[in-house]
């Protein structure tokens, strides 16, 4: 199997139910800025509303950071849309909610579970050149945390401008980084 970081976002053509509207979105939408692919198992369950809340409320931080994100599941764009009518929570979602109900996306990038029909939970930030910079993959009862998630863009976009620069554990933006070197080794 070829690792995925770093590699490039395959192509894909799905449909999305965004802004009371349904649309077509391909992998040539996310080309030119930062993107993150939100997987999550199915519309309609418990853990996943708590997480894409979680997104809708950091979505205005992603925005001001030129990061747009996109919920994605094997569901059709109806019942997104469904989900989106039925549920006072899920009406907060200003993010396109991407509809993959053939698996082919989820199939592309690993996170299609054959016998279930459904993702696990996978989410990949991808960089402006269209290569994936940040794999993180979630058994499906395990929740995950958009501020973590914000942290770790905040980290992927300072080294993609600050050659030769890393960023420690726990490290936030604005923090100090480190410029690896023979100096450094044994001494952190």
């Amino acid at each position: 199997m070829e690792p995925i970081l770093n590699s490039q976002l395959p192509e894909f053509s799905v449909q999305a139910f965004h802004n009371g509207a349904f649309k077509t979105v391909t992998n040539n939408d996310l080309k030119g800025k930062w993107a993150i692919l939100f997987f999550y198992p199915a519309d309609f369950t418990f853990v996943c509303p708590t997480e894409l809340v979680d997104m809708a409320e950091k979505y205005n931080q992603f925005k001001s950071m030129g990061v747009e994100v996109y919920s994605v599941s094997t569901d059709s764009h109806f019942a997104h849309k469904g989900w989106h009518d039925a549920s006072e929570s899920i009406r907060k979602i200003q993010y396109p909610m991407l509809a993959d109900p053939t698996g082919a996306l989820s199939r592309a990038l690993g996170v299609y579970i054959e016998e279930e029909g459904m993702a696990y939970r996978g989410t990949f930030v991808i960089n402006p050149e269209g290569k994936i910079k940040v794999v993180e993959l979630n058994d499906n009862n395990i929740g995950r945390d958009a501020s973590e998630l914000l942290r770790k863009v905040e980290a992927a976009q300072f080294v993609a401008t600050h050659t030769g620069e890393v960023c420690p554990a726990k490290w936030k933006k604005g923090e100090s980084t480190l410029k690896p070197s023979i100096d450094l080794v044994g001494k952190i």
